[in-house]
């Protein structure tokens, strides 16, 4: 069977649609903690604080404006969960689809596994997705430029991670409602901006391994020596 023939039985389209998905959820999550973080700067430690003299139950003249108060912190912070689970399914479904346009046999097994068991989904995920790049032919000389891209999205991520999970609960202890503010929303915003350019990059090189140029290459059959003729390097 013929190398292009191979390509076409074993790929398929690249996932262009579901990129899209990803960089419209991972804006809408920015968005959404951005709203959180200025609400909070504004709001925030002078709510706390009404809720702690109130006991957590609001009553008399001050208490319909705390009452408001909470209610759009609670849609914000709602709003924040469900913009970053879209985020985390969009992001799953794309990366699924890239490795099916390298090899369509594959599942979606391997893409769970890396990013939902625990201490494993550290370096797993940043592993398959470097995987996905090197199966989709890259130019040469792109090696260095897509590593930096790669580990940069990472890292941002993990310290995105990090300053949710360990800082905010620690600040927030100081009065504050979340502890979410410009240095968590700094480090979300240079993880999603890293995060849609890997995806970017991913998926122009998928295009342009299935555009029109690569596959009449990949079709065209290499060219015979003429007769008679000795091939370089050959002795008759």
């Amino acid at each position: 069977m013929a190398r292009g023939e191979n390509i076409v039985r074993y790929t398929q389209a690249p996932p262009t649609r579901a990129a899209f998905a990803v960089y419209v959820t991972l804006a809408a999550q920015i968005l959404s903690l951005a709203a959180l973080v200025i609400f909070e700067q504004a709001r925030g430690r002078r709510l706390a604080a009404q809720l702690a003299e109130f006991g957590g139950r609001p009553h008399g003249a001050d208490a319909e404006a705390v009452v408001g108060a909470v209610t759009v912190f609670a849609l914000l912070i709602m709003v924040v969960v469900g913009t970053s689970i879209a985020a985390g399914a969009a992001y799953v479904t794309w990366l699924v689809r890239a490795r099916q346009a390298n090899d369509r046999s594959v599942t979606s097994g391997r893409v769970a596994a890396a990013w939902l068991i625990p201490g494993f989904n550290l370096v797993a995920p940043v592993v398959l997705v470097d995987e996905v790049w090197r199966g989709a032919r890259p130019p040469g000389g792109q090696r260095g430029r897509w590593l930096a891209l790669l580990l940069g999205w990472w890292v941002s991520w993990l310290a995105t991670l990090a300053l949710v999970t360990v800082w905010v609960p620690l600040d927030s202890s100081a009065g504050d409602l979340t502890g979410m503010g410009l240095p968590e929303l700094g480090c979300a915003v240079v993880a999603a901006v890293l995060c849609a350019a890997t995806v970017r990059e991913l998926t122009r090189l998928q295009r342009m391994a299935r555009s029109p140029l690569a596959t009449v290459r990949a079709f065209s059959p290499r060219p015979s020596p003429a007769p008679g003729s000795t091939p370089i390097g050959r002795t008759g």
